[in-house]
C-alpha cells in the first residue's frame, strides 16, 4: 500500500511538471502556413522594439545594449515555456521605472556596480516568479486588483516624464522622486534652459503624436527618434552642447554568470519580489486581455513559470527584468501571429537589424530620447480607465489613490506593497462580512417565497427565527457571524428557536463549524434548538467531517426549508402558538388556536343550533368519504 501511494504522489509530481515544462499545446499546430503568419508578424514587431530598447534601458538607468538584450532573450524563454500564443515579453516601462528606483539610491546609474546588482536583481526575480509558478499560485493575481496597477503606471508615467525634463531642457535638475526639491530647482533654473535641446525635445514628442495619429501603422517612436536627430543634424550637430547616445558597444548577448553574493541578494530580495510582482500582473493582464481577443485560455501558473524561466535565464545573458509588454503583444496579434513562434522570430530579426543599423544609434541625440520617453510616459496614462473608477467605485478609486500617491511620496517599490497590501486588507474584510440576513415566507405569493424580513416587514413566527448566511462562514468571518447571532438573539429572545440557511455559503472551515455547534449548544440551554437547512453536497461533506451533523443529529440538518419547518414545528410551546395571530406556516393550521375556540364559543352562545348542524354534516361527509373504495 505504501509503495502504491508513494508511486500514485510520483505520478502526480511528473504531471505537474510536465503541464508546467512539458511541450506546450500550440506545437501540433505549427504549419508552413503558421509559419509564414508568425515571420511577417515578427518582422514588424522587431521594428517596433528598436527604439523601445533603447528608451526603456535609459529608463532603467542602463546603456542602450542591455535593453536589445532584455528584447532579444526574454522573448524567446517566455514564449516557448510560457502559455499565452500572443504576448511579447521583452523591456517595459513600469519595469524599467521599478528597476532604477530599487537601485538608483544606493548605486550610480549606468556604473559597473549598478550593471551587477541589476542582473542580480534579475536573477532574483525569476526564482521569484518560477518559485509561484511551480506552488502553483497563479490565482493570486486574482486577489490583486487592477486598480493597483491603474495606480502604479499612472504614477510611474508622471516620474518617467519628469525625469527626462533635464535632458529636454538641458538643466541639470534633482530625480523627481523628491517632488518637492524637484519643483523648487526647476523654478530657480528654468530660464537656463538650453534652446537647441528644447527643440529637439519638442520636435522628437510632436512628430511622434502626429505620426501616431495619421499613421498609426508605422513604427512612431522610430519616426520621432529621426525626426529628432534631423533636427539635430540640421542646428549645426558638429557645434551644439547636446549630448548622444553614444557608441554601442556590442548588439550580441554573451553569457556570463550574475555576481552571485549573499549580502547583496539578502538586500536585493525584497525590492526583487516587488518587481516579480509588477511583471506578472503585467504579464497576466496582458495575456488574458489577448486570450479574450483570441479565445485562448491562459494557465497562470504556466504563465507564471514561463517568466520566471525568461528572467532566470536572461540574467546570464546580460538582460534586466522583463516582463510582457503591451505594444508588443498587440501589435504582434494584430498583425497575425499564429503561434509563439512569432516573438522567436522577432527577437532573431531584430539581432540581424542592429547588426546593420547599431552604429547609427550612436548619433541620436540625447533630448530627441527624452522626447520620446515623455511620449512612452503619456501613453501610459489611461485617463478613460481613470474615469472609469472614480465613477463607478470608490473603493478601486481608493486603492489607485493610494498606489498613485505613495508612488510619488515615498518611492514605487513601496506604492506596489502598499496598493497589494490595500487591495487583499479590502478583499479580506467584505469576505469576513458576510450577508446574514432574517427572512420569512411571503404569505401574499402562491408559494409564500421566502424573502427578507426587514426590506417587505412580514411577520415573524414568534418563536422561530429564520436566518440566511451569504458568503464564506471562515476564521475571518467567525467573530462577524457571532456578532450577528448574538444582535439576533437580543433583539428577539423569545425566539428560543432557529433555523439557519446556509444555501450562499461560499465556505467553511473548522472555526466556522466550531461556531455552529456553539449556537446550537446555546440555543439548546435556552429550551429551544438550532437547525441548519442546506442542499450544496460539499458543504454537508464539510459539516459531518468538522462534527457538526453527529453534535446537532440529523434530525436538525435539512435539504429544505419545508422540511426543516415540519421538524421544527411540533417543537414549539403550544401555549404561544395558540395564542399566535401570524400563523405564516402550513403547518399551523395543526396547532391549538384560542382565537377559533373563541369564536367557536362566541357562535354556540349567539346560535348553537346552526353551529350543532354544521359539525354534523362535517361529520356525514367525512364518514360517506371514507367508505368510497380506494383509487
Amino acid at each position: 500500500m505504501a509503495k502504491s501511494l508513494h508511486g500514485k504522489e510520483m505520478g502526480a509530481v511528473m504531471k505537474e511538471i510536465r503541464l508546467l515544462f512539458g511541450i506546450p499545446d500550440w506545437v501540433s499546430k505549427v504549419t508552413w502556413s503558421t509559419l509564414r503568419d508568425d515571420m511577417f508578424a515578427a518582422f514588424t514587431g522587431a521594428t517596433i522594439v528598436l527604439p523601445q530598447g533603447i528608451a526603456f534601458a535609459a529608463i532603467a538607468g542602463l546603456p542602450p545594449e542591455y535593453g536589445f538584450y532584455t528584447a532579444m532573450i526574454t522573448p524567446i524563454i517566455a514564449a516557448l515555456f510560457g502559455s499565452s500564443w500572443h504576448t511579447v515579453s521583452g523591456p517595459t516601462t513600469a519595469i524599467s521605472a521599478l528597476v532604477f528606483a530599487a537601485l538608483a539610491g544606493g548605486h550610480t546609474p549606468g556604473s559597473p556596480e549598478f550593471i551587477q546588482a541589476v542582473i542580480l536583481l534579475t536573477f532574483l526575480v525569476g526564482m521569484f516568479q518560477l518559485i509561484l509558478g511551480i506552488a502553483h499560485l497563479g490565482a493570486l493575481v486574482d486577489f490583486v486588483s487592477h486598480s493597483v496597477m491603474t495606480g502604479f503606471i499612472t504614477g510611474a508615467a508622471l516620474l518617467i516624464g519628469l525625469s527626462q525634463v533635464r535632458h529636454a531642457l538641458g538643466l541639470d535638475l534633482p530625480r523627481p522622486e523628491d517632488l518637492g526639491e524637484f519643483a523648487v530647482k526647476l523654478w530657480e533654473i528654468w530660464p537656463q534652459a538650453d534652446t537647441d535641446s528644447f527643440i529637439i525635445a519638442f520636435t522628437s514628442l510632436a512628430v511622434g503624436v502626429l505620426s501616431k495619429k495619421f499613421l498609426p501603422k508605422w513604427p512612431n517612436y522610430l519616426i520621432a527618434l529621426g525626426a529628432g536627430t534631423l533636427v539635430y543634424y540640421f542646428l549645426g550637430w558638429t557645434e551644439l552642447d547636446v549630448k548622444t547616445v553614444g557608441v554601442i558597444p556590442s548588439v550580441v548577448p554573451s553569457f556570463a554568470m550574475p555576481a552571485f553574493d549573499l549580502s547583496d541578494m539578502r538586500d536585493l530580495a525584497s525590492p526583487a519580489f516587488a518587481v516579480a510582482v509588477v511583471g506578472l500582473l503585467e504579464a497576466m493582464s496582458i495575456s488574458r486581455a489577448i486570450g479574450l481577443r483570441s479565445g485562448q485560455d491562459i494557465d497562470a501558473n504556466r504563465e507564471f513559470t514561463g517568466q520566471g524561466l525568461s528572467n532566470v535565464a536572461g540574467s546570464f545573458f546580460n538582460c534586466y527584468p522583463g516582463s510582457a509588454s503591451l505594444t508588443r503583444s498587440g501589435i504582434n496579434y494584430e498583425a497575425g501571429a499564429k503561434t509563439p513562434l512569432s516573438a522567436v522570430f522577432a527577437a532573431i530579426f531584430l539581432l540581424c537589424i542592429l547588426l546593420f543599423v547599431a552604429q547609427f544609434f550612436a548619433f541620436v541625440p540625447i533630448p530627441a530620447m527624452a522626447g520620446v520617453i515623455i511620449l512612452v510616459a503619456w501613453k501610459l496614462v489611461d485617463v478613460r480607465e481613470i474615469k472609469h473608477l472614480i465613477t463607478t467605485s470608490k473603493t478601486e478609486t481608493w486603492i489607485a489613490a493610494v498606489t498613485f500617491f505613495s508612488s510619488l511620496l515615498f518611492d514605487l517599490e513601496f506604492a506596489i506593497y502598499a496598493g497589494v497590501l490595500l487591495s487583499l486588507a479590502l478583499f479580506l474584510n467584505k469576505s469576513s462580512r458576510p450577508r446574514i440576513s432574517v427572512g420569512a415566507p411571503d404569505t401574499s405569493t402562491p408559494n409564500r417565497r421566502f424573502s427578507s424580513v426587514e426590506r417587505l416587514d412580514l411577520p415573524e413566527c414568534p418563536q422561530l427565527v429564520m436566518a440566511r448566511i451569504d458568503g464564506p462562514l471562515y476564521f475571518g468571518s467567525v467573530e462577524f457571524v457571532r456578532r450577528k447571532l448574538r444582535s439576533i438573539e437580543y433583539d428577539q429572545p423569545e425566539q428560543r428557536h432557529m433555523m439557519l440557511i446556509v444555501k450562499g455559503i461560499g465556505e467553511i472551515d473548522l472555526p466556522g463549524a466550531e461556531l455552529l455547534i456553539e449556537e446550537a449548544t446555546r440555543r439548546h440551554k435556552r429550551g429551544g434548538s438550532f437547525h441548519l437547512q442546506t442542499t450544496t453536497p460539499r458543504t454537508i461533506n464539510k459539516l459531518g467531517r468538522f462534527h457538526v451533523m453527529k453534535a446537532l443529529t440529523k434530525h436538525h440538518i435539512h435539504l429544505s426549508k419545508g422540511e426543516a419547518i415540519a421538524e421544527i414545528v411540533p417543537m414549539l410551546d403550544e401555549d404561544i402558538c395558540a395564542n399566535c395571530k401570524t400563523r405564516i406556516f402550513h403547518e399551523c393550521s395543526g396547532r391549538p388556536n384560542n382565537a377559533l375556540m373563541k369564536a367557536v364559543d362566541k357562535a354556540l352562545e349567539e346560535d348553537p343550533a346552526s353551529v350543532i348542524d354544521a359539525v354534523a354534516n362535517k361529520a356525514s361527509d367525512d364518514e360517506s368519504t371514507s367508505d368510497k373504495p380506494a383509487s
